[in-house]
């Protein structure tokens, strides 16, 4: 887990955890046995949650259709995986998603379900957006206003969908809604990660290689999540609830 759907997932659980009379009680032991059971309970839910959301979006794939992904998403992967499952034949066409080649471990996966898969540099979104029917990606972090927090690239691909009039949706659990408002980049966590551009670099050029950007609500069709099929406005009703 990344660090922003670690701590909401941790938040969430606390939640839930300790939503419960059973604190209240001067017997330790029965408040213990209650706590254990609460977090058990969440554990069950969260493990369904992937499940769920695979049930949903898999009728989203519709036969013949091609599909853009970005990064190598477990969720995003559970569902295509229950779209072959049901015999629908569809084909893939995934970002290299450098720098830690995220995008060469979905191909493989996908390449062992016999899923047609087709790999384009990060720079050839745009270029292979025309043959696409929609674009699907998983998420690090749903955000209050229905935006995500996603790996780095997700926010280019979203403009050149909309601009595109292609569909765009995003795959995540409800243990992922994070209480968070970007209203930029520059409002995220900072996280960098190592990036090799080979030895002819000049010494005084620096390197900006943010691991995520923020992509906004406006980019998005819908949220596939195990809370149903939400729109980015949906997002902060539920966060409501999720905490109330």
């Amino acid at each position: 887990p990344t660090a922003i759907s670690l701590k909401a997932g941790c938040e969430l659980f606390l939640r839930y955890t300790t939503r419960t009379s059973a604190l209240e009680l001067e017997d330790f032991t029965t408040a213990k046995k209650r706590l254990i059971e609460r977090g058990n309970q969440f554990a069950d839910t969260s493990i369904r949650a992937r499940a769920t959301i695979a049930e949903l979006g898999a009728r989203f794939i519709r036969p013949g259709c091609v599909l853009l992904l970005h990064g190598h998403s477990r969720v995003v992967l559970a569902l295509l995986q229950r779209a072959v499952a049901s015999d629908i034949n569809f084909s893939v066409i995934v970002t290299e998603g450098r720098p830690d080649g995220t995008g060469k471990s979905m191909a493989r996966a996908l390449d062992a379900l016999g899923v047609p898969v087709t790999m384009v540099l990060d720079s050839g979104v745009a270029y292979a957006l025309e043959r696409v029917d929609l674009v699907l990606v998983g998420a690090e972090g749903v955000v209050e206003n229905g935006g995500v927090i996603n790996k780095l690239g997700t926010y280019q691909i979203a403009l050149c969908a909309k601009s595109l009039n292609k569909p765009f949706y995003v795959a995540a659990e409800s243990y992922k809604f994070a209480r968070l408002y970007p209203l930029n980049q520059q409002d995220l966590p900072v996280e960098h990660k190592p990036l090799d551009v080979g030895p002819l670099l000049p010494r005084n050029v620096t390197i900006d290689n943010p691991s995520r950007d923020y992509t906004p609500p406006s980019c998005i069709n819908l949220l596939v999540t195990d809370l149903g099929v939400l729109t980015p406005a949906a997002v902060s009703d539920e966060l409501i609830q999720l905490y109330v």
